[in-house]
């Protein structure tokens, strides 16, 4: 067993977090790349998810009247734990940012959390590894069909943060009209300086927050990952040297990789959570004048009068 997770020991424990080329237009991955590891991992969360949710979907809907209370309890444990997830994301989470837009924009956001969840969990599993393990000409020419972790390469967090910034901004000028959403840009500050915070603002809106979003679960993804396999590496640097070595050495690096492992758990939901979070957090930024109402609605509510007599 020992011999067979030495396959991990890599020249580069990057080697097991990055994208590997399975199909390009030229040899040794020199040309256009038209398949690799992490678009199997992409394909492979996309069918976990849609057929996933349309599962999770049928054990959640409401059953005929004639079944009185049985008709409104979720039928499948999981089923009932991806429900209290998405309603604890729906409740506590984004309705009270986004108030009554909450339950337009929550299938994107969730959305948005599964995937990113997903693909985190399907970069812990070593398809990498696996494939590197049974085919030793893989490993040799660095290709790979599935496997990675998709959220480490840049280009697909950064294809995320495209998106969710196409959402964020569209929101706002859906709220705000285009006028609206120009100005809200300028703070309200004085005309001498409106240009300048324009500008800044204009900025961060179609740069800094879409970085921030991409570089944020890349890094993350990326520095447990390698740390993941650092440790495994020890594995087979030791293998085949004296068991007074090997054994101690061998325990220590299994024993840590195992508390990483569920560390990296945790990131993932974190990780997945902080990202909707996050463009949630962008969506009700630009959206003050919706605050202003709420206020107005509650300082004229009926009784109000009242309650400061």
């Amino acid at each position: 067993m020992l011999k067979s997770l030495s396959i991990l020991a890599a020249d580069n424990p990057a080697d097991h977090v990055y994208n590997h080329v399975f199909w390009s237009t030229e040899p040794h991955g020199q040309g256009m790349w038209l398949w690799s590891g992490n678009m199997g991992n992409l394909i492979l969360s996309g069918i976990i998810l849609i057929f996933g949710m349309m599962w999770v979907a049928s054990k959640i809907k409401t059953g005929p009247a004639s079944q009185g209370a049985e008709a409104y309890i979720t039928r499948n444990k999981t089923a009932h734990l991806i429900e209290v997830i998405c309603v604890y994301l729906r409740e506590e989470v984004v309705r009270p940012l986004l108030h009554d837009r909450t339950n337009k924009l929550m299938p994107f956001l969730w959305t948005i959390f599964f995937f990113i969840l997903i693909n985190n969990l399907l970069g812990l599993f070593p398809f990498l590894d696996i494939q590197h393990l049974f085919f030793p000409s893989m490993k040799a020419n660095h290709t790979a069909f599935i496997g990675g972790t998709a959220t480490q390469n840049i280009w697909v967090t950064a294809s995320l943060a495209i998106i969710a910034a196409l959402v964020f901004n569209g929101a706002a000028i859906a709220r705000l009209g285009i006028g609206g959403y120009f100005k809200h840009l300028t703070g309200g500050a004085p005309l001498i300086v409106a240009p300048l915070i324009f500008m800044l603002e204009l900025f961060g809106q179609i740069l800094i927050k879409p970085v921030a979003l991409a570089v944020r679960l890349f890094a993350n993804m990326t520095a447990g990952h390698v740390l993941l396999a650092t440790l495994f590496m020890f594995v087979g640097t030791v293998w085949g040297r004296p068991l007074l070595l090997s054994g101690p050495v061998t325990l220590v690096s299994f024993l840590g990789a195992s508390a990483i492992l569920l560390l990296e758990l945790f990131v993932a939901f974190l990780q997945a959570f902080i990202f909707m979070f996050l463009t949630t957090v962008f969506i009700s930024l630009m959206d003050h004048h919706d605050e202003h109402g709420h206020e107005h609605e509650h300082g004229h509510a009926p009784g109000h009068e009242h309650a400061h007599a």
